[in-house]
């Protein structure tokens, strides 16, 4: 029971079993999800650290269940293991909604539509990072084979993706 619901979530309920692109249509997938959020206001008030909390609860999560279910893949970084791409992702997206309490400029991207244009470009430099792969997420994607190797490459792309979009931001307005 433990191992069928450790997979689901290490698949994003089948989202990594797509036969072209699993990571992308994952990290797709986030955005709808977020953008959703986002829709709903459930960022207002204490919605942003709800999200957080969730988010460190599946990371802790599917840190110790890649390392404990390894043994379902052939690889040690299989591409059906999408969680990654879910965690990363979220990363610049969740800083909107800290930058969103803060009131960021709602002229901000895109035709009035500041978390829609935020979402793209998070997901386009989001991809973009994960598979150019910059120091160090090259380093920590050679030398980690478990769990924690395969969910820091992704936190690092997020990181790293949020921080350009930020830059942009500053040197934009």
């Amino acid at each position: 029971m433990i191992d069928k619901f450790g997979k689901a979530i290490l698949t994003m309920f089948g989202v990594g079993y797509f036969k072209y692109a699993p990571g992308t249509a994952a990290s797709f997938l986030t955005c709808i999800i977020f953008y959703l959020l986002y829709s709903s206001s459930f960022y207002i008030g204490k919605g942003a650290a709800v999200i957080v909390c969730i988010l460190l609860i599946i990371l802790v999560y599917s840190i110790i269940i890649i390392d404990k279910l390894s043994y379902l893949f052939k690889k040690k970084d299989p591409e059906e293991i999408v969680v990654d791409e879910f965690i990363g992702q979220s990363i610049p997206l969740t800083v909107y909604f800290f930058f969103h309490s803060f009131s960021i400029d709602e002229t901000f991207f895109f035709f009035g539509w500041p978390f829609l244009g935020w979402t793209i470009i998070s997901f386009i430099l989001f991809r973009f990072f994960d598979i150019v792969k910059p120091f160090p997420i090259n380093i920590v994607d050679k030398k980690m084979k478990n769990g924690l190797g395969v969910m820091l490459d992704d936190i690092i792309a997020g990181i790293y993706s949020a921080i350009t979009i930020y830059i942009f931001y500053a040197l934009w307005f």
